[in-house]
């Protein structure tokens, strides 16, 4: 298992969540990982989600 970062900010730069979320690999980041920015409600807010080693996996302005 590994860590990865999720952080979504407001166009204001407001930053909405800063989390840390686990998950076995890179591609079930990607998969689990948009599920979560969906069920949160901020797919269309400026957000990333990076591995421990700073490798981008999703993101969106």
């Amino acid at each position: 298992m590994e860590n990865y970062r999720f952080t979504a900010f407001e166009k204001t730069g407001e930053t909405l969540f800063d989390e840390t979320w686990t998950f076995e690999s890179d591609e079930a980041a990607k998969i689990s990982g948009q599920q979560q920015i969906e069920e949160k409600g901020v797919s269309e807010k400026t957000h990333r989600l990076v591995n421990a080693s700073g490798k981008l996996i999703l993101f969106h302005v």
